[in-house]
């Protein structure tokens, strides 16, 4: 029997929209006040009330999706950006050059490339845990996924390297200023401070995550039909990597890595000093391109085409971004975010420390569903958290660290968030595969999670 083919990621998206329109026509419209921290609106604990019922129609459907591309304007624009200039790389050949020299150099040395993937990861890991990478792995995974499959793995773990990397380091944060910063910030304790234990919960999530990555490319070197993606990475044109004419490692493909990396070097410095974000990060690379069309003296011609090549293989994701953030806005516009924060937030203080810490947890991963941004989560939750882990007696301190696992945790599984889809749609992975993929990491960061819970509620040793 012929297998159902799975629905494209853009009807799960919709199907998902719809499902939070007949929402709003079941939970009932509620809101908290709310006051400017910082610049963020931040809920008012005590204050939440109903409203007049704002359930979704049939307009509201159909023009969320327009919505969505307005609200997501800024990331959509870099995501294309970031796809044109790339396009331009790749019509110099450098990257392919460089991959087949990397493939060649593992050939001879066997012993370099058991440490390619921990390397990558670890690097990853460490941009989210000290300055909240996230956005910018679009930019990578467009080079790790034909590194993977050069090595012999597949885009699964082409995607995972940077993604799965990142994420490791988000969840364990330790100076993350969008999450870290404004959630210790709301709960009125010392920012960044507790460095010490949140270390140590980085460590642990960077190593499983590692560990899983690298047991799963293993499988699939010595097995390429186990791997989920299969039939899809045969139909990719990046299998058969090797040293010809074509992928010779000229001077001219070697100045534009060189480019290459140097913008990297600048993208590490400007956010963590400068305080680059996606505007300045899309100027890089856009500078980036056309400096390697200079230097490789593509004819102009030739370069705006390959932009414009680029650019179009961003437009699946690109929709995908603007149709999650529809979702969204569907699902404020009818004021029920609220209203589903109240209702759980209530029955909290009800059980054992260990286990409202545990249900504090599981509630910042549900509403990581609803709000799938650690800063906006951290606005919303956070002002009800804290006083009511003083109520409970749990340190403000393990408060954040439950949102901040419980945000890290499953931002990487959801269809609502943005990035997640976004790179699926790039590297060419339907959601079903990618969540079959994940699910035994991510059950294993579900008990993680839990159990470094436990000790700071029971030792009382994190204020």
């Amino acid at each position: 029997m012929e297998k159902k083919k799975i629905p494209h990621t853009l009807i799960i998206v919709s199907i998902i929209l719809i499902i939070f329109l007949i929402l709003t026509w079941i939970i009932p419209s509620g809101e908290f006040d709310r006051h400017e921290y910082n610049g963020r609106q931040v809920v008012v604990p005590g204050t939440y009330h109903q409203v007049e019922s704002q359930p979704q129609d049939l307009v509201d459907l159909f023009t969320a999706p327009i919505k969505g591309m307005i609200s997501a304007a800024q990331i959509i624009a870099f995501v294309l950006l970031i796809g044109g200039a790339f396009g331009i790389l790749n019509k110099t050949g450098a990257i392919n050059a460089g991959l087949a020299g990397i493939l060649e150099t593992t050939k001879k040395n066997p012993a370099i490339k058991k440490f390619i993937i921990p390397i990558i990861m670890f690097l990853f890991s460490l941009a989210g845990a000290s300055f909240g990478m996230c956005e910018e792995v679009m930019v990578f995974i467009l080079i790790t996924i034909p590194l993977s499959i050069a090595m012999g793995y597949d885009s699964l773990t082409g995607i995972a390297m940077p993604f799965i990397g990142a994420a490791s380091g988000f969840a364990g944060a330790f100076s993350n200023p969008f999450t870290i910063g404004i959630a210790q910030g709301i709960a009125e304790i010392p920012v960044f401070s507790g460095w010490e234990y949140r270390i140590a919960v980085w460590l642990v999530l960077m190593a499983a995550a590692i560990t899983f990555v690298m047991v799963y490319a293993r499988r699939i070197e010595k097995n390429p039909e186990k791997s989920l993606v299969y039939e899809i990475d045969r139909k990719r044109d990046l299998t058969g990597y090797h040293t010809d004419e074509d992928l010779a490692f000229t001077f001219k493909r070697k100045m534009v890595l060189v480019i290459f990396f140097a913008s990297l070097v600048l993208l590490i410095i400007g956010v963590n000093i400068w305080g680059w974000y996606i505007n300045e990060i899309a100027g890089l690379f856009i500078a980036m391109g056309l400096l390697a069309a200079l230097f490789f003296r593509l004819p102009s011609n030739t370069a705006v085409g390959a932009f414009l090549e680029g650019a179009r293989d961003m437009m699946t994701a690109a929709l995908v971004i603007g149709l999650t953030r529809g979702m969204l806005i569907i699902a404020t516009d009818g004021k029920i975010i609220d209203t589903i924060l109240n209702g759980i937030a209530g029955t909290m203080g009800q059980f054992p420390q260990v286990v409202s810490v545990q249900m504090m947890f599981f509630f910042q991963g549900f509403m990581n569903f609803f709000v799938p941004s650690g800063s906006g989560q951290a606005a919303l939750t956070m002002p009800l958290m804290a006083p009511l882990s003083d109520l409970i007696g749990i340190s403000r301190q393990t408060a954040v660290l439950a949102y901040q696992l419980g945000d890290g945790l499953f931002t990487n599984i959801f269809p609502t968030s943005g990035v997640t889809m976004g790179i699926l749609a790039i590297g060419n992975i339907p959601y079903d595969k990618w969540i079959r993929f994940m699910l035994p990491l991510s059950l294993l960061f579900l008990i993680l999670g839990c159990l470094l819970l436990i000790p700071p509620v029971l030792l009382f040793m994190y204020h």
